[in-house]
């Protein structure tokens, strides 16, 4: 467990460092995007989606807000535009992710843990936990795309990989962009409740799952 606690620790820092260098030079800024979908907007519905689709799949190099995304997308193109351009843009990074760490992920990986029976240790606690990981990954910016990154290091065969991610993202995207769906500039509270709301109870999920994990680490031991 701690081999694979690190490899994942090592790609979440990774992604924090796009994350703050982000912040740092002022770009990606939940401001930026609000001001790049309001000039979208302007032009016609398909240069928002490309835009919410662009934002969304850079999401796996370079750290965005996320939420927020998904959110103006439901405000600008509606839910069911918003949602499928959110899920797409999602998709994208999602599956690109887990496909280049499933093609080069083995070579990297060697290089950060070099014996090969802490690999297969931390590909067998994978195998274990990461489908809770993967369904509970919007908890937490980057952790979606970290898990992706595993699947695709510890070669989850695609469609359970497509499955769980199915499961823990398309209720989340829903419920973000039909929030903005229903939002205006006067009456932003369906949005900012849904956005409270949604990371309580990923949360939540994510609480209960380390409990029921760390009680199950224990009887093992025991």
């Amino acid at each position: 467990m701690k081999t694979l606690l690190k490899v994942m620790l090592t790609l979440a820092a990774i992604f924090a460092s796009t994350f703050i260098l982000g912040r740092v030079l002022g770009i990606l800024t939940e401001e930026n995007v609000r001001s790049w979908l309001e000039m979208a907007s302007t032009l016609s519905v398909a240069t928002v989606v490309l835009v919410v689709v662009g934002l969304l799949f850079i999401d796996l190099f370079v750290a965005v807000p996320t939420l927020t995304i998904v959110i103006l997308a439901g405000y600008f193109l509606g839910f069911e535009v918003g949602l499928l351009a959110a899920m797409t843009g999602s998709a994208l990074a999602a599956f690109g992710g887990y496909s280049i760490c499933c093609k080069w992920g083995e070579h990297a990986l060697a290089k950060v843990i070099r014996d090969p029976v802490q690999r297969r240790e931390m590909r067998d606690a994978f195998s274990a936990h990461g489908p809770g990981m993967i369904l509970l990954a919007r908890a937490a910016p980057i952790l979606p795309e970290v898990t992706a990154c595993m699947a695709g290091i510890n070669r989850m065969p695609l469609p359970r990989f497509a499955l769980f991610w199915s499961i823990g993202t398309l209720p989340y995207m829903a419920i973000a962009a039909y929030a903005g769906s229903v939002s205006t500039l006067d009456n932003p509270m369906p949005a900012i409740y849904t956005a409270l709301g949604l990371y309580a109870v990923m949360w939540t999920g994510w609480f209960v799952y380390r409990r029921v994990w760390m009680s199950g680490e224990d009887t093992v031991a025991a």
